[in-house]
């Protein structure tokens, strides 16, 4: 991937070397990080392992962030708007923090961003990939340590269109982030929709739009179900018999935080994300290694997710010198994306979205039987969103 950027690589060394001569001069005595996401029920795994990344993040920074103390503050959304707010007020008037990182779902996101913004607190979204704050809403203090939410399904329309699938059936939970999947898809993908299906957010039964598909009999079905809602669909749909004969292609259903519920009915599954697990890239391996070794498993994509979003808090701090109040170093400093991210590298586009590779992958059986996820292909390299004309953010 390094490849893929050699221009960026050279200003990024500039930026590198003038971080690296310059002293934290510790205007600040600490700062204040907040950490926002969902982490109860069964929609906080999520949360729980893009916090586990970014806590490995400041382990590997030596438990200080621009090499100033963190004073760290942990809330949960439990997944709710309302909640979500609630917290926001707390972190920013009560402990009065310099940064939020997290948000895994874009209705929280979409709660919860005007408190920050406007109160002048850097957002990094650990998730949630919201498409109005990659366009029209894009703001100097809102970054992505993840993607955009058209950006993964395109890749998907993208590899499906290039296998020559003659119709598609799609499905996805009625909320913005799954009206995001479908538009990103089929941005891409330009044979024809068979049927759409929305559905309602934390569905657990699938039978009658499986019976509905199964009798439409399309050459392939590409669902967004994350979560539950992913484990409960593809159970049910190899129990009734469909990956015999309909493929199911999906976007943030399988990935390693979820392979343990899936067991072995996850094998064969096709999807897309912008992480490649067996990529050799040093960050990647040390990542994989010290994840393993921390909290004994293989971490997931959101894991990457959240440690990113702490290295690039730290590059924002050390950038600043370590003066906070210096809000357009800070910023200048996280723009330049000069971190070891497990990712690979990266540049941040002018909406502040990351602009990356995508690849797809398959899970396959392992040596010893058990599913493992192999990549089998770059969709795209360098992607950038489909939103970023409508930012009007000048660098």
């Amino acid at each position: 991937m390094k490849s893929l950027f050699v221009a960026s690589a050279a200003a990024a060394a500039m930026i590198a070397g003038t971080m690296a001569s310059t002293p934290v001069l510790a205007q600040d005595k600490e700062v204040r990080v907040g950490f926002l996401a969902g982490l109860s029920g069964g929609r906080g795994a999520f949360g729980k392992v893009e916090k586990e990344g970014f806590d490995l993040a400041i382990d590997h920074l030596g438990g200080k962030l621009g090499g100033l103390p963190i004073k760290y503050f942990v809330e949960d959304t439990q997944n709710k708007p309302d909640v979500g707010r609630q917290q926001m007020d707390k972190l920013i008037k009560k402990d009065k923090v310099h940064f939020v990182a997290g948000i895994t779902w874009s209705n929280v996101l979409a709660a919860v961003y005007k408190q920050a913004l406007d109160n002048e607190v850097f957002l990094i979204s650990v998730n949630a990939g919201w498409s109005k704050l990659s366009g029209e809403l894009c703001n100097p203090y809102f970054f992505r340590a993840s993607w955009n939410n058209d950006d993964t399904p395109e890749a998907m329309g993208q590899a499906l269109q290039a296998s020559n699938l003659k119709d598609v059936w799609l499905m996805a939970p009625n909320y913005q982030a799954g009206k995001d999947m479908v538009s990103g898809f089929t941005r891409y993908y330009k044979g024809k929709i068979t049927g759409t299906t929305f559905f309602k957010l934390g569905q657990s039964d699938y039978q009658a739009e499986l019976s509905q598909i199964r009798a439409a009999k399309p050459s392939s079905i590409f669902a967004f179900a994350p979560g539950g809602m992913g484990v409960a669909l593809v159970k049910q749909y190899k129990a009734a018999g469909m990956d015999k004969t309909i493929p199911l292609n999906t976007a943030f259903v399988v990935d390693y935080l979820t392979l343990g519920a899936f067991g072995k009915s996850a094998i064969g599954n096709v999807h897309a994300s912008f992480w490649d697990p067996t990529s050799k890239n040093p960050a990647n391996v040390r990542f994989i290694a010290d994840y393993k070794k921390k909290y004994g498993k293989h971490p997931s994509m959101y894991a990457v997710q959240g440690y990113d979003a702490a290295l690039l808090i730290d590059l924002g701090v050390r950038a600043a010198g370590g003066d906070l109040s210096n809000k357009d170093a800070i910023r200048a400093g996280m723009r330049s994306a000069n971190i070891s991210s497990p990712r690979g590298g990266f540049q941040f586009n002018n909406n502040h979205n990351p602009i990356q590779n995508y690849y797809k992958r398959q899970v396959v059986a392992g040596p010893d039987g058990e599913p493992t996820i192999v990549t089998t292909e770059t969709v795209f390299r360098a992607h950038k969103d489909a939103y970023h004309t409508e930012c009007k953010m000048n660098w």
